[in-house]
């Protein structure tokens, strides 16, 4: 099965870098000087630095080029998955969506997006806690490949698989994306707590609600509860709300510390998902009538509705509940 792979960030780099160890991967960049290289050198200097890259991988500009391919890992920023997926004129070939996020505007998930781009290919999602630069030295990772076909996931499990990658198949496509997606905006939350300095306990408890609120959410959509608490679920959310390798976890970092959103996201080569799902996500969960007040409260840090001081004042003064509530 010749892979190929759409955007060649940290993320997509790291997976084209797994799945060359069984045989030849396309990598689709946006960057005229990431695929030269690529091709030359072997290398990505700007996304993933001090990283050998297997000569099986062959970069290009070209998305036409992707025909070829016999499935396709998608690794494009949230935003602009379908509008790529537009342009490079997918068939039937199965799509492995590995963006975490929900589409601005449409509040679709990234199935729903890819879906409606490409009515005729079957899909799948791969989420769990991977930071790319652990995934590309072969350090061990586990993580969960959601697709509602078990013939397709197999597939494509098997293609991707390495000793050192291991992906668990599910048929939960929405859990898996929710988690992917509400751990991001958990996330910049947890920074917020380190900038500020409010303290482990403060973090702890906020995973903890964290975790409350991507369940509420995700089950009102549909997720299977036993998905939340999976790789793509809490264990995503423990990795990146736990680790300045995180750019969602740095993100809120800077904001604790006094940083203006603007400043944070200027200039920036890589994406912080839950910077642009945070917006969202609010939006999505009102319209299933599920309250998230951490994601909340993000979001209006970022929109510059309200400062970290008063955040957290809104946090402790919402009235006492019982936990399971």
């Amino acid at each position: 099965m010749k892979l190929g792979v759409i955007g060649a960030g940290a993320w997509g780099t790291a997976l084209a870098q797994v799945a060359a160890k069984n045989g030849p991967v396309l990598l689709w960049a946006h960057e005229s000087d990431v695929v030269g290289a690529i091709n030359r050198e072997h290398q990505n200097p700007i996304f993933l630095p001090g990283v050998p890259l297997d000569p099986d991988i062959h970069a290009t500009h070209e998305l036409a080029e992707l025909a070829a391919c016999d499935a396709l890992l998608v690794v494009t920023p949230a935003q602009h998955m379908r509008g790529v997926l537009a342009q490079a004129g997918v068939g039937a070939q199965p799509l492995l969506l590995c963006s975490k996020g929900i589409e601005a505007g449409s509040m679709a998930l990234m199935s729903e997006a890819a879906a409606k781009a490409c009515p005729e290919a079957p899909i799948a999602v791969l989420s769990g806690p991977t930071f790319a630069a652990e995934v590309a030295r072969g350090l061990p990772t586990a993580l969960t490949l959601a697709c509602e076909d078990d013939a397709v996931a197999t597939r494509l499990a098997e293609r991707i698989a390495r000793p050192g990658f291991r992906p668990y198949r599910s048929s939960d496509v929405i859990g898996a994306e929710i988690g992917g997606a509400v751990k991001n905006v958990l996330a910049i939350a947890c920074g917020v707590v380190e900038g500020a300095g409010l303290g482990r306990n403060a973090r702890a408890a906020l995973i903890a609600r964290g975790f409350a609120e991507m369940t509420r959410f995700g089950l009102a959509r549909g997720a299977k509860a036993e998905t939340l608490a999976g790789l793509s679920g809490l264990g995503d959310l423990v990795l990146t709300c736990s680790s300045e390798q995180s750019r969602n976890f740095t993100l809120g970092l800077g904001l604790g510390q006094g940083h203006k959103p603007a400043e944070l996201m200027a200039d920036r080569r890589t994406v912080a998902e839950g910077a642009f799902t945070a917006p969202v996500l609010i939006q999505a969960a009102a319209a299933v009538g599920v309250e998230m007040p951490i994601s909340e409260a993000v979001a209006d840090l970022l929109l510059g509705a309200t400062d970290v001081a008063q955040a957290v004042e809104r946090l402790l003064a919402r009235p006492l509940r019982d936990e399971s509530a």
